[in-house]
């Protein structure tokens, strides 16, 4: 085959892969050998599809091709037979040993024979090689390690591994050149001919012998259309040249930073449509950089099925703009001063009250609204809001800066407020229809209003939602759900549930403060535009897998961005360090700047904030004045000075309609520039004696974002904005207290009025029939429970008592329980072998057990479980309680275990003499000590994405030699887990209040996000953020006085269940630390056991791990007991929510630095 044949090849791929014919793409991969796509062998080895991985290997080597080949295939067959052994499905191992295995026999039989001997064997892990086999996702990862290396070094593979670089859609951008050049070659070429068909050359009809003139040749739009047969290339003589025609899907920007990512779509819909395949990238991530092959991306090829149900062309259109005429002349813009309102501080951000749409005659049309339009809310440098009647010029809310709840702020924010209480508003913004304001402060916090047609700013939510600035906030509507979106200081943007503040994704990945957020949609596709300080833009979906776009903005600062109002053009605009503003439009399809507006100072005094109003118009301050540009024209239109009296980089914001600019002033106050119509409203509201008040309360009550729709007939856009761009007011829920306002009511309330809410009630559990409790039966002999866990499975619970007797509850399945799950209402069995075999540890010589630290690790497949209690590290088999065995004999005894998250075969193992000693048990070696701890290790914690070892011990936080001498030890040190090098180390932070050194053990675990750890000691739960700075702390306080002895976190990461030395169990919001619920002892022991040492406590807590609601308890006089929410209250202090509303407040576990801002003022 030739190179362009075998070019063309490639060309094919990209396109098939793009259309999402998956299967396909492969199968061309596989029949052409062209291309060996590392990434789908990798996906098809790690699911186990063992039949297809010979396939799609077989199209590039056979067994007998070389030794590598013979190699690759050997493994892959040993790995399917292992699996068959392990599932103990003996019929599927000797087929696979009869059919794929036996022609190795001829090359090694002595190998054959022991791959049959393993038939013999209950456990196949009996034989001594293979006494380390993981389970089966481990070993198929160390598999594919040594597939990959063979692989590389197969001279078969060679020049395959690799996809070639081009730019993405590149066989859709071969057509349009075609098409273009057949265009020009036309007698009398029509400036807008439409194209209907690829298997016959273009020619344009005469226009009754008119001729057109001489088409240009910009780029092509409109979706060609997929093509069943692609015509021959022929003698591959070269193309003519012509100008490269541009994309036009969002999915092309998206793609465009990756010569490797393919664009989703080639031209753009007729004006008028949702842009077809737009966004559609925005599904899939992109290929990890220095990852093997090419990470395909598919483009969303669902529009063509729309478009031909909803009969619309899908011709080829030569047209050159995409957009609707305008109908707007520049008379439109509002340039003319009418109102002053005085803010009395400087403005730092403003909103207008979104208006509603109404219905005159049978025909739909939008008006200036009578009632709510006029409103806007104002943020100011001293943290101030306002909230203005633009028509009356009454301020109607005026609320000072105060934190609601400071006891539930971070420990940074607390730290920040004490040293400097000075805050301002950086944005304050409304929500889709109204009803909810949402205000970013530049320290941490973001604050939630609800409003409604009273004039009433009630508190909704306090969330703390950055360490540093929180630099923007903007709704948005993912899943059909109302929520917020913020950035900050710290890099990251969050997005969190509107109704209780809950976070639901953290996006990180820019390497500097995120100046600002632009949530937004294409077709179904939902994303976020982000802008850091140093010029970065980046796209997000809501998937936590990464960032789509990696572009640098024009001037590389401070840059935002905002889409025309029909959300079909995008633009931005910035300022550089040096006061170079630049404010442009962006060709979605390319990343690339399609227009730069002029006129802008070469000096810009600030930063420059931007407008978009009607489709049409650009407005930028700048200069002292207000500056418009027309859309389609990159030379200003028109400038306004507004009187005078302006700042150097004013800000200024449009109301939905365009009839009204609000403009901030020099000195400290706002003002209103009208057009015609915004005249005409604000005098006509004038001469009818408008009451904003009365107006409103006697108004349809606005629908409130944030609760639940008793009759919705309409449905939920599937994405919100700003609050002026969404074409319609949006109605999801209704507020209770709309109904029940008063006229009498109709006044302002102030930040004071807070002691009206609800307190909260904490609910206390005390008696069982609270809950569902039940302590397992154990006719051994009773000796503290000092390590306790579920098995990965949630069928059975293990227990590790101070005597080294491990003891293994199992449930059975039955009628009342057919999935043999763990449950407080079925008692399970207390499991041995038919033998009677106890599964004990080897203990010390030199100490008692009891006395012993005792330590426990299960396997990801609940086959072997390591342990020690003192003695040797022993490993046994979970099904036979047999010992398969031992390493590590002390001195030093090991305290603490815990498997590397990537090799089950690597084990951090935490030693008495304060060391830890990374362990490969296949190799039976240590591979190297880490040292940094003064005292004995009492948790290891590994973090994948952090890529780090989390180590704590019983070191105190400061102490005095002999000669009397302080110095500091650190219970807490952070390892890389690459080279094993110590990253950090610091001491916990004392409660407030306790000045002595803390001592005693420390223990550590990371929550699900893999990002933040709950440090746990007998004085606090604290959770600390990716740089070990704590950022939410809570000690025993109240009715929970006693010291501390356990914590662990629910499976699903939302809970926190602690045990305290009383016997008492707290139940904490994992978030905030917000404490849910009390189980007092008596709920769950029938009889509380005295002693010496007092009552029973638990050692120990497991969460189940499916079941976020239960948990275990390892107690101090050896029971076990499982605990369980009452069925008429199956979650852990709901009975309390529902009662009490929302939170407060709910603030922020996350927080990545605590550096003082370097985002400039807005």
């Amino acid at each position: 085959m030739s190179s362009l044949s075998r070019e063309l090849v490639f060309l094919i791929l990209q396109f098939l892969d793009e259309e999402k014919f998956k299967e396909t793409v492969h199968k061309l991969e596989q029949e052409s050998g062209f291309f060996f796509n590392m990434k789908y062998f990798e996906d098809q080895v790690q699911a186990g599809e063992w039949d297809e991985v010979e396939r799609y290997l077989c199209g590039f080597t056979k067994v007998e091709d070389n030794r590598y080949s013979m190699k690759i295939f050997f493994e892959i067959r040993k790995q399917k037979y292992l699996e068959a052994l392990d599932k103990q499905d003996r019929a599927k191992a000797v087929e696979v040993l009869v059919k794929d295995l036996k022609v190795f026999a001829s090359f090694n039989e002595e190998l054959f024979k022991e791959i049959t001997q393993l038939l013999t064997l209950d456990n196949f892990r009996q034989n001594e090689q293979l006494s380390k086999y993981g389970d089966t996702k481990s070993a198929r990862t160390i598999m594919l390690v040594e597939l990959k290396k063979l692989i590389e070094a197969n001279p078969l593979f060679r020049d395959k591994l690799t996809f070639p670089g081009f730019k993405a859609s590149r066989l859709r951008t071969l057509i349009n050149q075609s098409l273009n050049w057949q265009h020009q070659l036309c007698k009398n070429p029509r400036p807008n001919p439409d194209i209907k068909t690829l298997f016959t050359d273009h020619t344009c009809a005469s226009n009754n012998g008119a001729r057109a003139p001489p088409p240009t040749n910009g780029p092509l739009t409109g979706p060609v259309p997929k093509a069943g047969v692609f015509p021959p290339i022929g003698a591959h003589s070269p193309f003519q040249p012509v100008v490269s025609p541009s994309a036009s899907a969002i999915a092309g920007w998206m793609s465009s930073a990756n010569p490797s990512i393919p664009h989703a779509a080639v031209a753009a819909a007729p004006p008028g449509l949702v842009q077809p395949g737009a966004a559609a990238f925005l599904k899939h991530p992109r290929s990890q950089p220095g990852g093997p092959g090419l990470d395909y991306q598919m483009a969303d090829s669902e529009h063509l099925m729309k478009r031909i149900r909803s009969g619309q062309s899908d011709e080829v259109s030569f047209s050159g703009s995409t957009h609707q005429p305008n109908i707007y002349s520049p008379d439109d813009l509002p340039k003319t001063v009418t109102r002053l309102l005085n803010q009395g501080s400087n403005v730092m951000s403003m909103d207008f009250h979104p208006q509603q749409q109404t219905v005159l005659l049978g025909r739909s049309f939008i008006s200036p609204s009578r009632t709510v339009s006029e409103f806007s809310s104002v943020g100011t440098n001293v943290g101030d809001i306002s909230i203005w009647e633009v028509g009356s010029r009454d301020r109607l809310v005026h609320k000072t800066f105060k934190v609601w709840d400071i006891s539930a702020c971070s420990m940074p924010l607390q730290t920040t407020l004490v040293k400097d209480a000075t805050i301002s508003v950086n944005r304050c913004i409304w929500g889709p229809d109204g009803s909810i304001l949402g205000v970013a402060f530049s320290k941490h916090i973001v604050q939630i209003y609800t409003y409604n047609p009273a004039v009433e700013l009630r508190q909704h939510l306090e969330i703390d939602a950055h360490i540093g600035g929180v630099n923007d906030i903007a709704f948005a509507h993912p899943n059909k759900q109302l929520c917020i979106v913020t950035c900050g200081d710290d890099k990251t943007i969050k997005v969190w549930d509107a109704v209780a503040g809950r976070r639901q994704y953290i996006f990180e990945g820019h390497e500097a403060p995120v100046y600002s957020v632009c949530p937004h949609y294409k077709e179904n596709i939902q994303f976020i535009f982000s802008t850091a300080i140093d010029g970065k833009i980046k796209a997000w979906l809501y998937d936590c897998l990464g960032s789509r776009v990696d572009y640098d903005a024009p001037g590389l600062w401070c840059t935002t961005m905002a889409y025309s109002a029909d959300g079909t053009r995008l633009f931005s605009c910035g300022t550089s360090k040096e006061g170079e503003s630049h404010l442009v439009e962006w060709n979605e399809s390319e990343g690339a700047i399609k227009r730069t507006y002029s006129g802008f100072r070469k000096r810009s005094l600030g930063v420059v904030q931007f407008d978009t109003t009607r489709n049409r118009f650009l407005a930028a301050g700048d200069e002292f004045q207000i500056k418009f540009w027309d859309m389609d024209n990159i030379n200003i239109l028109t400038v306004v000075d507004a009187d005078g009296g302006l700042p150097a980089s004013p800000r200024l914001r449009f109301n939905k309609e365009g009839s009204l600019l609000a403009v901030t002033t020099a000195d400290n106050g706002i003002k209103i520039l009208v057009n015609t119509d915004g005249q005409r409203m604000l005098r006509m509201l004038e001469s009818r004696g408008f009451e904003v008040s009365r107006g409103l309360s006697e108004a349809k009550p606005l629908a409130g974002a944030l609760g639940s729709i008793a009759n919705a007939t309409t449905s939920v856009p599937p994405v919100l904005e700003r609050s002026d761009r969404i074409p319609t007011p949006l109605s999801i829920g209704n507020h209770a207290a709309v109904d029940s306002i008063k006229v009498g009511d109709i006044k302002p309330r102030v930040l004071d009025n807070i002691d009206k809410f609800k307190s909260w009630k904490l609910p206390e559990i005390i008696n069982s029939a609270q809950l569902k409790a039940l302590r397992l039966p154990d006719p051994l002999t009773a000796s503290k429970v000092v390590r306790l866990l579920y098995t990965n499975s949630g069928l059975a619970l293990l227990a590790l008592a101070s005597n080294a007797v491990h003891k293994l509850w199992k449930w059975q399945r039955s009628e009342r329980n057919p999935s043999g799950k763990s449950t407080a209402s079925i008692v399970p069995q207390l499991w041995q072998p038919t033998n009677g075999a106890l599964m004990s540890n080897d203990l010390s010589d030199t100490k008692p057990a009891e006395e012993s630290a005792a330590c426990i690790a299960l396997s990801k497949n609940d086959s072997y479980v390591m342990s020690a209690s003192g003695g040797k590290v022993s490993l046994f088999n979970m099904m036979t309680f047999k010992v398969m065995t031992t390493f590590m004999p002390p001195p030093p005894a090991a305290t603490y275990l815990a498997f590397h998250p990537q090799d089950n075969n690597i084990i951090a193992i935490g030693m008495e003499d304060s060391s830890i000693q990374i362990y490969n048990v296949r190799v039976d070696e240590v591979k190297i000590k880490l040292e940094g701890h003064q005292k004995q290790i009492t948790g290891l914690a590994f973090s994948q994405t952090l890529n780090v070892l989390v180590s704590s011990g019983a070191d105190a936080q400061a102490s005095a030699g002999k000669d009397r001498k302080c110095f500091f030890s650190f219970p807490l040190c952070v390892w890389n887990i690459d080279g094993w090098e110590k990253r950090k180390s610091r001491p916990i932070q004392a409660p407030p209040g306790q000045s002595s050194p803390l001592v005693g053990e420390t223990k550590v675990e990371f929550h699900n996000d893999r990002s933040h750890l709950l440090v746990v000691h007998e004085s606090q739960i604290a959770i600390y953020d990716s740089q070990l700075e704590c950022v939410r702390l809570w000690s025993p306080r109240d009715s929970l006085s006693a010291a501390i002895s356990s914590a662990i976190y629910s499976c699903d990461g939302l809970l926190l269940f602690t045990g305290f030395c009383d016997g008492a169990i707290g139940i904490f919001d994992a978030d905030s630390l917000r404490l849910r619920c009390r189980i007092a002892p008596s709920a769950y022991i029938s009889s509380p056991i005295a002693s010496s040492n007092g009552t029973a406590f638990p050692v120990v807590i497991a969460p189940h791990p499916s079941d976020p609601n239960q948990f275990a308890l390892g107690m101090s006089d050896g029971a076990v007991h499982v605990i369980e929410p009452s069925d008429a209250e199956p979650k852990w202090g709901s009975s309390a929510s529902q009662d009490n509303g929302a939170l407060p407040s709910v603030p922020s576990n996350s927080a990545l630095n605590s550096q003082p801002s370097e985002t400039p003022s807005r």
